[in-house]
């Protein structure tokens, strides 16, 4: 299916299966290819979608993604279609995605700053070896070293097309992220006190992993990076640090590094009671 990428699946999969059956009912695909392809932005009449890429009108011939998939017959498993409807490469980020998942912005920071440790913007292929090892573990996925160099090796050379050795943040967040952005949750135009009062309680509390009322260290990357990815998707690590750097500056009024409650909620124009 052209422009379906593991990131829609993923999301049109969680719209049909909200329970993770990890299966949906055959005569659900047409309405699964159909979000898939609206979530991939492109506009689509026709109510049946052909998933090799294209329209299909009524009447007309399916793909052969389709009689592909039609015919796993009554229940469509969920690493199936993906595997029909996904490129290669795709296909394989989703299964390790499903294996170590990792579902918001702040644990990722946290990784992402432990292995870029000199604030460079990238991490070398031997340091993504490490990172995907320890990833592995920490969901208790057992892995050999043969499986760990075939992750290494499969990723490198879907992320690092030009051979330099190193991957920047926007890869590692392809790698790694498959959950919505947070922020899309909300409306940015709320125009009542009481609703933007009640997001902005949502939304700080979301960031504000370590429960401690004030956003710092990877809590502030994280809020940074989905604020941003709102508006200049695939954000690289020079801009997070660019744009880390002018939130502090006009948030951070005592200037102890970390952006406390009332700080952010004065930046956006509201007042605590």
């Amino acid at each position: 299916m052209d422009g379906l990428d593991a990131a829609v699946f993923l999301q049109t999969w969680q719209h049909f299966d909200p329970e993770d059956k990890g299966f949906i009912e055959d005569t659900e695909l047409d309405g699964f290819l159909q979000h898939a392809w609206k979530t991939t932005g492109k506009q689509v009449e026709s109510t049946t979608v052909h998933p090799a890429g294209g329209q299909r009108q009524r009447g007309e011939e399916p793909g052969e993604e389709e009689r592909r998939a039609r015919s796993l017959q009554g229940r469509l498993q969920r690493d199936q279609l993906a595997a029909i409807l996904l490129p290669a490469e795709e296909s394989f980020l989703f299964g390790f995605r499903r294996v170590a998942p990792l579902d918001d912005s702040v644990k990722f920071m946290r990784i992402w700053r432990n292995y870029d440790a000199d604030s460079s913007g990238f991490i070398s292929a031997a340091q993504l070896k490490g990172f995907l090892r320890d990833l592995l573990l920490h969901h208790r996925h057992s892995v050999t070293p043969g499986e760990l160099e075939e992750y290494t090796g499969t990723m490198v050379k879907i992320f690092d097309p030009n051979g330099d050795g190193r991957l920047d943040l926007n890869d590692m967040a392809r790698i790694l992220s498959l959950k919505e952005n947070f922020l899309l949750k909300f409306k940015m135009d709320a125009c009542s006190l009481e609703d933007r009062m009640r997001d902005f309680e949502k939304i700080f509390a979301h960031y504000d992993v370590s429960g401690t009322g004030a956003l710092e260290g990877p809590e502030v990357d994280g809020f940074v990076r989905d604020m941003m990815e709102l508006v200049k998707p695939g954000l690289r690590g020079a801009d997070l640090d660019h744009f880390r750097t002018a939130l502090l500056g006009h948030c951070d009024l005592n200037q102890d590094g970390k952006i406390q409650k009332n700080e952010l909620a004065l930046c956006l124009g509201l007042r605590l009671g």
